[in-house]
């Protein structure tokens, strides 16, 4: 949204006068971190939890079908840049999509964005899978001993991390 900063701005006001006890929370697919605006308004929220599903640019092509161009590799280092008040969220998946695998379950995909979670260093991470219908058809959920498999390799790293079936 180009009024995001001023929004964010005012629901911190408004909580701050009505709702002192509530935490300000920013669900956020990453695209537009690379604002300033945008980074120095996250900054101001109680969580910060920004999509991290992959570091791998044609999975990510493939799967979230971004409009334009995503450069992840600008999206991890303006993610480092919020020194730690961050907290990723990556959906883990299994499957075909028109012939073709998108799960990111394997270390194929699991080592390197376990590497770059290291790397950002947040104050958590949340795993998670499908948890409803897509669009899509021959979408799988990742099992819970894969996500479990996944949340215990992040907290070994010192990373609190919670998994969602």
């Amino acid at each position: 949204h180009p009024h995001f900063a001023e929004i964010i701005g005012d629901t911190i006001r408004l909580r701050n006068q009505y709702c002192p006890q509530a935490k300000v929370c920013v669900l956020s697919n990453s695209t537009m971190i690379h604002r300033q605006s945008v980074h120095d308004a996250l900054m101001l929220v109680d969580d910060n939890i920004l999509k991290l599903d992959t570091v791998n640019p044609q999975y990510i092509n493939k799967v979230d079908r971004p409009n334009g161009t995503c450069d992840v590799q600008t999206i991890i280092d303006r993610m480092k840049a919020f020194n730690g008040h961050i907290i990723i969220q990556t959906m883990f998946m299994r499957g075909q999509y028109q012939g073709e695998s998108v799960d990111n379950t394997s270390e194929q995909y699991v080592a390197p964005w376990l590497d770059v979670v290291r790397q950002i260093n947040p104050q958590q991470v949340m795993v998670y899978t499908i948890d409803r219908e897509t669009p899509a058809h021959g979408l799988e959920k990742a099992s819970r001993e894969q996500l479990d498999a996944i949340r215990d390799r992040v907290i070994a790293a010192g990373i609190p991390c919670t998994a969602s079936y």
